[in-house]
């Protein structure tokens, strides 16, 4: 992302911000029935500064990785979803007011109010609780040509976890300890590993190394380990018994298992550039792909992959946006999907990114279980 992309991305952001907390403002003084001009100033004020302090804290959590900053990004992030959640009420609640005008239909509209701000609170809280649980899933993958040493093997895919200011070593630590439980023979992390933010990395993914997987785990970078830096992700996994494929392959009793790296900022080859030049790659043999990006999909399938793994869509992560990466990836959005010989399944994510919220379902870690 350049400078230029991502002043544009920070303006239209803001202007998104503006606009949610604008009509925040505007409801919390109708329906409240608010007139007294010092209150409304200082109603302004609050939602004024809430819609900055997401940009504000992301850029103090960047330079900066205090436990004091870190608290202040948590606080301000979530307030992200928070108050999505809250324009998402206030919006029902309008039509509630317009339906109510219609049908000449009285009552106490402060009701709409604090409705509103009841399922904001609700629906936040079930949202943290959800990013905060991940909960087991189990997929099972049917592979043309499978070795027999496979048909008894389980396999974990963990992706989107976002280690950084909000996800720190404790939260790696338990989701270690449920891989464990699952006894895999292997894991694959699919990117976004990390949450792309500066600070000390190193120790966060020490936990890793207690991962009981005699196949070994590997892993392929996603986009936020592009923001971050391929060499300083690289760096802190270093001293772990992680494998990185990098546009490379490996086999593991008789299934080629492909890594492909998610393009760096102004890398010009594209995702079918890349797994052509992939050496010993023989699609005549199973084969699983690690690639963040389920936009692959229909390219993976006319290559002859038998199953790829993916994430990076989150699933929306926050309710409606689901509807968003449906629109951009289709089917493959979330979830296994079967046509042919070709399997993808695209996982919702181990973490979140932004806001520590999901209500668009739960976090997940994946177990496949091959026939």
């Amino acid at each position: 992302m350049n400078i230029l992309t991502m002043l544009i991305f920070i303006l239209i952001l803001i202007a998104i911000l503006l606009g949610g907390h604008f009509f925040i403002y505007l409801s919390l003084v109708k329906f409240l029935n608010i007139a007294n001009s010092s209150v409304k100033l200082w109603l302004a004020g609050i939602l004024l500064f809430l819609s900055f302090s997401f940009i504000l804290s992301s850029f103090l959590a960047h330079y900066n990785n205090g436990v004091l900053s870190r608290a202040i990004y948590f606080i301000f992030s979530f307030w992200v979803g928070a108050g999505w959640n809250l324009s998402m009420a206030l919006l029902v609640s309008w039509i509630v007011f317009g339906a109510s005008k219609f049908f000449g239909y009285d009552f106490d509209y402060k009701y709409l109010a604090i409705y509103s701000i009841v399922f904001m609170i609700v629906l936040s809280a079930w949202g943290f609780w959800n990013a905060y649980n991940p909960k087991i899933k189990n997929v099972t993958v049917e592979i043309k040509n499978l070795p027999q040493e496979w048909k008894n093997k389980k396999v974990v895919q963990i992706s989107d976890v976002h280690l950084g200011h909000i996800y720190r070593s404790n939260f790696l630590k338990n989701i270690v300890d449920k891989i464990n439980q699952e006894k895999p023979d292997m894991v694959f992390i699919t990117g976004d590993l990390f949450d792309g933010m500066d600070g000390q990395l190193i120790h966060l993914v020490d936990s890793l190394n207690d991962v009981k997987a005699p196949n070994g785990i590997y892993f392929v970078t996603g986009n936020h380990e592009t923001y971050l830096g391929v060499e300083r992700a690289a760096e802190s996994l270093g001293e772990t018994s992680v494998k990185i494929l990098n546009n490379e392959t490996v086999e593991i009793d008789g299934v080629q298992i492909v890594g492909i790296s998610y393009p760096q900022r102004g890398e010009r080859e594209n995702f079918s550039d890349k797994i052509k030049k992939v050496a010993n790659l023989d699609y005549q043999k199973p084969n699983i792909l690690l690639y963040h990006n389920p936009n692959s999909a229909s390219m993976a399938k006319d290559l002859g992959i038998d199953l790829q793994l993916a994430g990076h869509s989150h699933r929306g992560q926050i309710f409606p946006f689901g509807i968003i990466t449906y629109w951009i990836y289709g089917k493959y959005h979330s979830g296994l999907n079967k046509e042919g010989d070709f399997n993808m399944y695209t996982s919702s994510g181990t973490g979140t990114w932004g806001p520590m919220m999901r209500t668009s379902g739960r976090s997940e870690i994946v177990v496949l279980n091959f026939k």
